[in-house]
């Protein structure tokens, strides 16, 4: 049973989350304040685990002059008396491109996630992205 606690915690959490991929906040340590050391992370581009996770994220950021991420309808799931938790939102992405003349990009979506409770708050220890539409010229992507 999720609290109302519970639930602001997490949705602090996303907040945080696209907050900092949109002001490329990536000081060293940024993801500390987000991602378990163990985070598993599956988006479009890639499956990143632990501190490739963080890496994924900025390498995926970093094909974009600017980007606007933003969360709604967020359910949390929370199992009594344990630490984990399971969540899931929408969520809209806008891309800039660096240069061309079709700048915008633009993806709807819908995040699964689990933010673990850590001595520090909830982190997440999973989350994956699922693009259910999109518009634009999508980014290109390297063969791994």
């Amino acid at each position: 049973m999720t609290t109302h606690q519970d639930h602001i915690e997490i949705g602090l959490l996303v907040t945080r989350f696209f907050r900092a991929m949109d002001e490329r906040a990536f000081p060293s340590g940024w993801a500390r304040d987000c991602l378990t050391d163990d985070a598993r992370m599956v988006a479009p581009v890639g499956i990143f685990e632990g501190a490739e996770a963080v890496r994924g994220t900025e390498e995926a950021l970093k094909r974009f002059a600017r980007t606007q991420h933003m969360a709604s309808d967020l359910l949390t799931d929370v199992d009594a008396g344990s630490d984990t938790a399971r969540a899931s939102w929408n969520a809209l992405m806008v891309h800039i491109h660096h240069e061309g003349d079709d700048p915008l990009f633009t993806v709807g979506g819908r995040y699964e996630a689990e933010p673990r409770r850590t001595k520090e708050g909830r982190r997440f220890s999973r989350m994956a992205v699922e693009a259910v539409w999109t518009t634009g010229r999508p980014p290109v992507l390297t063969p791994a």
